[in-house]
């Protein structure tokens, strides 16, 4: 598609922050208005339009999509995503490691347990740890904790914990990078730590290098947005 408009901007509206072309404001995929609970975040989106060229490329719209998701799908029916993410809960990666005579268990140890132990005391709850890959429930006191927890999300939030979450196959490491002080590819490296345990026995593979490196850009991108929204 040829790009169709010569000015970007951004406007505040009685329903929030909006961007406009030419004038116009910005709908989202689903037809309802693109209405942004901050103006950071509207400067984001207008950001992607104003980086276009002659020729508009649909896979450099990251940040619209994620609030077209959060417009259109999160928050007609916000309680679907809140289970989908307790569903990552209840099979969390950090919760599952090695048998204790593993090597990889003292290295999945050193990295997770941190993470899995402040989220304990951040949202007073007990995850069970389980060796092996045979599943065992979490406690349902903390996954009602948790969905507690998550049901103070508005839309904006819930989409980009969505995408946090299903990347990193963690409801854990979803919820720290939205509140802990790590930093985002730290994160990442944890979600990631058994292709990079991997890759220290075995040698890079550039395929899985590169995907990697793609989905570490969705994350933190994913991350961004969340505290766009913020304001």
């Amino acid at each position: 598609m040829k790009r169709f408009y010569r000015e970007v901007s951004v406007a505040e509206t009685a329903d929030g922050h909006r961007v406009l072309l030419d004038g116009r404001a910005v709908k989202t995929q689903g037809g309802r208005a693109q209405a942004v609970p901050s103006r950071p975040l509207a400067q984001a989106l207008a950001a992607e339009w104003a980086d276009q060229g002659d020729e508009i490329d649909p896979t450099r719209f990251f940040m619209r999509d994620l609030a077209d998701y959060a417009i259109d799908v999160v928050a007609p029916d916000p309680a679907q995503t809140c289970a989908t993410l307790i569903g990552y809960a209840e099979t969390d990666t950090l919760c599952y490691r090695a048998y204790p005579d593993e090597p990889f268990a003292a290295r999945q140890h050193t990295d997770w347990e941190p993470l899995v132990t402040a989220a304990e005391a951040r949202f007073d709850v007990r995850f069970v740890r389980v060796a092996g890959v045979i599943h065992r429930p979490q406690p349902p006191e903390t996954l009602a904790r948790l969905r507690a927890h998550i049901d103070g999300h508005d839309a904006f939030a819930l989409a980009g914990l969505h995408t946090l979450t299903s990347l990193a196959a963690s409801l854990i490491i979803g919820l720290a990078a939205l509140e802990s002080a790590m930093t985002i590819d730290a994160l990442w490296d944890a979600a990631n730590l058994e292709e990079l345990w991997q890759a220290e026995l075995w040698g890079k593979v550039p395929e899985a290098e590169a995907r990697r490196a793609r989905r570490h850009a969705t994350f933190a991108a994913a991350a961004r947005f969340t505290a766009l929204a913020r304001g």
